[in-house]
C-alpha cells in the first residue's frame, strides 16, 4: 500500500490530503449550528460523515488507487446499466425516500444514500470505455456525436425524472469535456451546447423552481425573506468575514440564519470563519487539484486513462465551483454540495473513490 502511495503523483495526492482533512474540520464547524436545534442529529451527522464518508471514503480511495485503472474496462457497462437502475429505484415505494417532491434518495435500513452519485463515476467509466474504444470513427456524427448523446440521455433521464437538473448539469459538462478530448470536432460540440441551452431553457419555464432560481439570481435584492433569503444570509456570512475571518467555529450566521450550513451552504460558513484569505487558499486548493489532475490526464499512457482524469476532474471541479459561485451570487443556486466538504457520507464515499481511479492514472503517467 505505502509502495503504491509513493507510486502516485506527489502534488495530486497532497492536494487531495489537503482539501480531505480540511474539509473534515470546516464540515465539524459548520455542524456546531446544528447544536442550536437538536444535539442527536449533530451526533447522526458527524458520525455518518466520519465513518461512512471519511472512513468507508478512505478504504475506497486506497483500493482504486492500487488497482490497475484498465480493470474498470471490465466493468464499466455492467456498473453504469446498475446505477441506472439504483437510480430509477428511488420511485420504488418503501426503497426510495421522497423530499420536498423530489425522489433522489434510496433507503438500506439505517443507511440514506442517492444513487446519483455512483451513477456520476459509472457514466464516467463506461464513456471513458466507449470513446476510447471509438477513438477512430469519433467524427463520424452515427459513430461519435449520436451514441454519445444517448448515453448521456440514459443518464440524464434517470436525473431529470427525479428531478435532479443540477446532478445532470455536471455530468454533461463532465461528459462534454471527455468528448471533446476525444477528438470530436467543434461542430458536434456547438450543437450539443445549442441543444443544451435549448432544453435548459425549457426546464426553466416548465419547473417553478429553476425559474425561481433564476430570477433569484438576475434579482438577488427581491424576495428577501422567501427566494432571496438564502442568498442573502450568505452574502452577509462571507461579507462578515472579511479579511481574515472570525476564526474557527465562529460563524454566526450557522446558527439557524443561513440555510443548509452543512449542506449547500457551507462554503459562506468557512468564509466567515476565515475570512477572504482563507476562501482564496480553498480555491486554490482545488485548482491545483484540477490543474494537476490535467496534468495526469495530458501525461496517460492511454486514451482510456486520460479520458478518465479529465472526466474526474471536471466533475470535482464543476460542482465545487457552481457551489462556490452561487454561495458568492456568481452563478444561480443550484443546491449542489461542495466536494470533499458538504454534508453526505455516501457522496464522500464515491468522491473519494473517484480521485483514488484518478490516482491510479497518476501512478503510470509519463514523465
Amino acid at each position: 500500500m505505502l509502495k503504491a502511495i509513493r507510486a502516485t503523483d506527489r502534488i495530486l495526492f497532497l492536494s487531495i490530503l489537503t482539501l480531505v482533512i480540511g474539509g473534515l474540520f470546516i464540515f465539524l464547524s459548520a455542524s456546531l449550528g446544528l447544536l442550536a436545534g437538536n444535539g442527536a442529529q449533530f451526533s447522526d451527522v458527524a458520525l455518518g460523515q466520519i465513518v461512512l464518508g471519511l472512513g468507508g471514503g478512505t478504504v475506497a480511495l486506497l483500493i482504486a488507487m492500487t488497482l490497475p485503472y484498465r480493470l474498470w474496462r471490465r466493468v464499466a457497462l455492467f456498473g453504469f446499466v446498475a446505477s441506472l437502475i439504483l437510480t430509477l429505484a428511488v420511485f420504488v415505494p418503501h426503497f426510495g425516500v421522497e423530499l420536498n417532491g423530489a425522489h433522489r434518495w434510496l433507503r438500506v435500513g439505517p443507511i440514506t444514500f442517492q444513487p446519483s452519485e455512483l451513477l456520476k463515476i459509472t457514466y464516467i467509466l463506461y464513456l471513458a470505455t466507449w470513446l476510447s474504444n471509438a477513438k477512430s470513427t469519433i467524427s463520424d456524427p452515427r459513430r461519435g456525436l449520436i451514441p454519445f448523446s444517448i448515453i448521456t440521455g440514459l443518464a440524464g433521464l434517470a436525473l431529470l425524472i427525479q428531478p435532479d437538473t443540477d446532478t445532470f448539469l455536471v455530468i454533461v459538462a463532465a461528459g462534454g469535456a471527455m468528448f471533446v478530448t476525444a477528438g470530436a470536432k467543434l461542430r458536434d460540440l456547438a450543437l450539443i451546447v445549442l441543444v443544451g441551452a435549448i432544453g435548459l431553457g425549457i426546464l426553466i419555464t416548465m419547473r417553478p423552481y429553476l425559474a425561481a432560481r433564476v430570477t433569484t439570481f438576475m434579482h438577488p435584492e427581491n424576495d428577501p425573506r422567501g427566494n432571496s433569503y438564502q442568498i442573502q444570509q450568505s452574502l452577509l456570512a462571507v461579507g462578515a468575514g472579511e479579511i481574515f475571518g472570525r476564526g474557527f467555529g465562529q460563524s454566526i450566521q450557522k446558527f439557524g440564519k443561513l440555510p443548509e450550513p452543512i449542506s449547500d451552504s457551507i462554503f459562506s460558513v468557512f468564509a466567515e470563519e476565515f475570512g477572504f484569505v482563507g476562501s482564496l487558499v480553498l480555491i486554490l486548493a482545488f485548482l491545483t487539484f484540477a490543474m494537476r489532475g490535467l496534468w495526469v490526464a495530458a501525461r496517460s499512457p492511454d486514451l482510456f486513462g486520460g479520458l478518465l482524469a479529465v472526466g474526474i476532474v471536471v466533475l470535482v471541479i464543476f460542482q465545487s465551483f457552481l457551489n462556490i459561485g452561487a454561495m458568492l451570487a456568481l452563478l444561480p443556486l443550484s443546491g449542489l454540495p461542495l466536494v470533499f466538504i458538504s454534508h453526505g457520507g455516501s457522496a464522500l464515499l464515491v468522491a473519494l473513490g473517484s480521485v483514488g481511479i484518478l490516482l491510479s492514472v497518476s501512478r503510470s503517467v509519463r514523465t
